[in-house]
């Protein structure tokens, strides 16, 4: 069966004033119904906002049981159908204002986002990795915005503990479709049972969750099958996730639109592996993907 450019040529899909690349991108937008906004750039993944604008709404801890409530962000436009979710913990002792940033950032691409608070700020990975799943049901479920989710399309990320919980949620959890830890921390190091696709993100300075004994052997224990990343940030500490940072948000949102979306137009800024830079100490990965 032909793909691609040849086989739109040979259907007469080659718009007039339509270039190659742009008719390939055509068919491909027509083959994944997941696929959502237009297509990307490395200034539009850099990006402080994206294509969508964003609403939000407040989940109040009183009106919920299995973690501490939080703020949904969510593209306010219903014209492109459901979008896939993402629920994001903080870390020890942290609430989820630590993570806000991530809330309209991720929500702009094409994503509905979730950042919760945990029952205590003591909770430990375990903890908030049952709370994150706890916070994905009651969006697919419960919220008011669960029409606008397809709820097998959904992801994890968290910082610290957070990044612990997330490998914790992933492992209890097959059917998630991305997780992404950051600087996380978990007395756990091997994670063999994982089979969703993971971007781990660590930091060259981080003092509290060194990468050498946190991060790096989260890494190396994933199998060596799945799809599975190693961002190490330069010139950063354990908390830069909890400001805004465009590194982290464009290999974020590439790795939760290929794996979520399944959106391949996102593989180009992850494959070839990025290389070291001012901004990025070390990047690991198996290419090409394969889910």
């Amino acid at each position: 069966m032909r793909t691609g450019l040849a086989a739109l040529l040979a259907a007469g899909g080659l718009v007039a004033g339509q270039t190659g690349a742009q008719a390939v991108g055509t068919q491909a937008a027509a083959d994944n119904p997941y696929e959502r906004g237009p297509a990307p750039t490395q200034s539009s993944i850099e990006a402080a906002t994206g294509p969508y604008a964003v609403s939000r709404t407040t989940v109040s801890s009183a009106s919920v049981s299995t973690f501490g409530g939080g703020t949904v962000y969510y593209p306010t436009s219903t014209s492109d159908g459901t979008f896939g979710a993402v629920a994001i913990a903080p870390g020890f002792t942290a609430s989820q204002s630590s993570v806000a940033w991530l809330g309209p950032r991720l929500a702009s691409q094409g994503f509905v986002v979730f950042t919760i608070d945990t029952l205590s700020t003591l909770d430990q990975p375990a903890g908030r990795g049952t709370q994150l799943l706890a916070a994905l049901d009651y969006l697919t479920q419960s919220s008011s915005v669960r029409t606008r989710i397809d709820g097998s399309r959904l992801g994890v990320m968290g910082h610290s503990m957070g990044g612990g919980g997330t490998l914790e949620a992933a492992k209890s959890r097959p059917s998630l479709q991305a997780a992404i830890p950051l600087t996380g921390w978990n007395t756990d190091k091997t994670w063999p049972e994982i089979q969703t696709p993971t971007l781990i993100v660590g930091a060259d300075g981080d003092t509290v969750a060194p990468v050498a004994s946190h991060s790096e052997p989260f890494y190396t224990s994933l199998p060596a099958s799945l799809d599975k990343a190693y961002l190490e940030l330069n010139n950063a500490t354990h908390s830069t996730p909890n400001s805004s940072n465009t590194t982290i948000a464009k290999y974020s949102i590439s790795w939760l639109k290929r794996f979520i979306d399944n959106d391949t137009r996102y593989e180009q800024f992850l494959c070839p592996l990025p290389s070291p830079s001012t901004t990025i100490e070390e990047y690991r990965g198996n290419c090409p993907h394969t889910s």
